[in-house]
């Protein structure tokens, strides 16, 4: 048994369940990996160099980590998170290795805690605690590691045994990096998402521009509705023509409208003109995303809608240092109403799959498992953000099998920024879904060898499949 992760990490106490778990997990630990949904950067496999030193790795691009540390009085400068104005932050590595080593207390009872501590073991071969006395053993090691050709991306990639992993991706980016992994020859699926927000919600810094840009990389005319369809029709080719599976939509709440062609038009002009309300802008995004639920009947991309979280809550923070500092924090959200133009449009559409997340764990037994529990387009997204803890895995299951099954959530994905820590999150999923079925086996809910599908469907087959990866 290791010093940083047990051999039953977040298994039954119970010794019959237990038992249960690790033949579960044991069946399931090595699958591959499908990543579907995440924000690593596809330049990283392109490029393929070397990570730079541990703390750039692994703590300033982290807000799981900053959020923390900052919570307790750090300042992001010191954490060497660059601001907007290009004034001086920390740079140097060990300095800021050692402030987080200081404080890696904080972190205990985390999953974040659980995430490292696998990551330092079978990564980096680290088996003692972190903490101020080990904290310079800890950066050596990992920054000689680093300069190593089995540390750089592909190989990393490989390592982790990872099948296919999805970034995601402006409606305007030009997708070079993907091109040239590509070009490479390099045989890693790594294919792009589709994320149109800053073209869509008309609160965006620089919306107006962004329009004019869709049109031109886009050939069409987004000066009107049509065009303006068209324009994300061809956009949404392109990153197919990459590899790409899914669109993704991070909406401030569910609401779907479902206007008439004359009145959406004549929205649009609004919005495209700068003339639209707040309550016109809001419709707007609403309505967007029913047209998308349509643009993936058409072309068969997974949608994937990502609501409830207040954006950069902390205006001199987001003033400061931009978005995604840490500050983006859950909002309560409403699915029954919210979504029901988009499903009466086309929720019962053939081979449309449209997979709904939340920050708002209240609304998985009262509306998210009894909606996915009927409306063929619907699958739930598994416990994210927030909530990607043992905790809210359990939660997860608990409030959502009874109504929507195993069968309409999509297994598990990592949704993560931090390369390294994407094997230890799915180690995490793995054991807790094995725990899961493991009680359901000793209560004589579930035969094992029924678990023992489920477990390989959990950790792999849900997602390949949810994702038609």
């Amino acid at each position: 048994m290791s010093k940083l992760v047990a051999d039953d990490l977040l298994f039954p106490v119970d010794a019959s369940a237990r038992q249960v778990a690790r033949d579960l997990f044991a069946a399931v630990e090595h699958l591959p990996i499908i990543s579907p949904h995440g924000h690593t950067e596809p330049r990283w496999y392109a490029e393929n160099s070397h990570f730079p030193d541990p703390a750039q790795l692994l703590v300033v691009p982290d807000h799981y980590i900053f959020r923390m540390l900052f919570s307790q009085g750090v300042r992001l400068e010191e954490l060497g998170v660059p601001t907007l104005d290009g004034s001086a932050v920390e740079t140097d590595g060990r300095k800021i290795w050692r402030l987080f080593a200081d404080r890696y207390y904080l972190f205990r009872g985390t999953p974040t805690r659980l995430w490292l501590d696998y990551t330092f073991l079978n990564l980096f071969g680290l088996s003692e605690p972190l903490g101020p006395a080990t904290a310079d053993f800890y950066y050596d090691t990992i920054a000689e590691l680093l300069h190593r050709d089995d540390y750089r991306p592909r190989a990393l990639y490989e390592r982790f045994n990872i099948e296919a992993i999805s970034t995601t991706d402006g409606a305007l980016d030009d997708l070079k990096w993907h091109a040239k992994i590509r070009e490479s020859g390099w045989k890693g699926r790594v294919v792009p998402a589709y994320r149109p927000d800053a073209v869509v919600d008309p609160d965006f810094d620089g919306f107006a521009g962004s329009l004019d840009r869709l049109g031109q990389v886009s050939g069409c005319d987004t000066v009107n509705w049509q065009g303006y369809l068209d324009a994300h029709r061809a956009r949404r080719a392109y990153f197919k023509s990459f590899g790409a599976t899914s669109t993704d939509h991070g909406h401030a709440t569910a609401n779907t409208a479902n206007l008439s062609g004359s009145e959406a038009a004549a929205l649009y002009d609004r919005v495209r003109g700068g003339t639209a309300d707040a309550s016109q802008r809001k419709l707007f995004r609403a309505q967007m995303l029913t047209e998308f639920a349509r643009m993936s009947v058409d072309d068969g991309l997974v949608m994937q809608i990502h609501p409830g979280s207040w954006r950069n809550h902390s205006g001199p923070v987001h003033k400061r240092f931009g978005c995604d500092k840490g500050f983006d924090i859950p909002t309560r959200t409403d699915y029954v109403g919210a979504l029901k133009p988009l499903l009466d449009a086309v929720g019962t559409a053939p081979g449309l799959s449209v997979i709904v997340f939340t920050l708002d764990e209240t609304s998985y037994a009262r509306e998210l498992a009894p909606l996915a529990g009927v409306y063929p387009a619907l699958k739930l997204g598994p416990a994210w953000w927030f909530h990607d803890s043992p905790e809210g895995m359990r939660r997860f299951r608990e409030m959502t099998t009874e109504t929507a099954g195993f069968y309409n959530t999509v297994g598990f994905n990592d949704d993560t920024r931090a390369f390294p820590s994407i094997p230890a999150r799915h180690d995490v999923a793995r054991r807790v879904d094995c725990a899961f079925l493991a009680g359901l086996v000793c209560e004589h809910r579930l035969r094992e060898d029924e678990a023992h599908e489920l477990a390989h469907d959990l950790a792999y087959g849900l997602a390949k499949r949810a994702y038609r990866l």
